[in-house]
């Protein structure tokens, strides 16, 4: 395993290199294309299902044809792909739980993507006063036969957002981003509607995948200090 899978404290860590920007003006195209169509959710349809998706499937498919450390590539391309089926389950409100368990999983592959070094400890005390008060409003505003699920979600995205801070570079921002979409979501959806939550909520969704697969167009350099 290379030293970029590996993520060692002392050893090669992350470096902004130039982007390859041309294997993702795909994404950029379609997430443009999905404000300027804004499909109302009102009328879901397998159109807006794959209006909503294509963003996140051109970020795995950029992953497919570049981008460094093979298996870390692989991980982010499975996150993506479950990301995209959960957000075509979200068009559906019934749907809404199938939705919940895609997005778990990909969380769960971002999370094995992170991995474990540098451990960093010291991040789990403000990000368990931030998502534990929140989720227990949540949970009040929630079905009993929901609360489950939620709490375990939860728990995952926490854990990816400890992993990605303690990873840094673009991805520590992807994870932020990521966890931010997923508080207003959840909090339009079940306690009080919000204003441009939509907005807000894809906006922050789109930049997020955007960061973390960034991640993956980054070089390892040495540590001078």
């Amino acid at each position: 395993m290379d030293a970029w899978e590996e993520g060692l404290p002392g050893r090669p860590c992350l470096s902004a290199q130039p982007c390859p920007c041309w294997r993702l003006s795909p994404f950029l195209l379609t997430s443009a294309a999905h404000f300027l169509l804004w499909i109302p959710q009102d009328r879901p349809s397998w159109v807006s299902a794959l209006v909503k998706c294509l963003p996140v499937l051109c970020l795995a498919a950029a992953l497919h044809v570049g981008g460094r450390g093979r298996r870390y590539r692989a991980l982010l391309q499975g996150a993506l792909l479950c990301s995209a089926v959960g957000d075509a389950c979200l068009i559906w409100p019934d749907a809404f739980l199938h939705g919940m368990a895609a997005f778990a999983v990909a969380h769960l592959l971002y999370l094995w993507a992170f991995g474990l070094s540098p451990l960093r400890p010291g991040l789990l005390l403000p990000i368990a006063l931030v998502s534990v008060p929140y989720s227990g409003i949540l949970l009040l505003h929630l079905p009993t036969s929901m609360a489950p699920a939620l709490a375990a979600y939860s728990l995952v995205l926490a854990s990816v957002l400890w992993r990605g801070l303690a990873r840094g570079g673009s991805v520590r921002w992807g994870v932020l981003l990521f966890t931010f979409s997923d508080m207003v979501l959840a909090w339009d959806t079940f306690a009080q509607p919000l204003p441009h939550a939509r907005l807000v909520v894809m906006t922050t969704y789109y930049a997020a995948q955007f960061l973390i697969t960034l991640s993956a167009f980054q070089s390892p350099r040495l540590k001078t200090n």
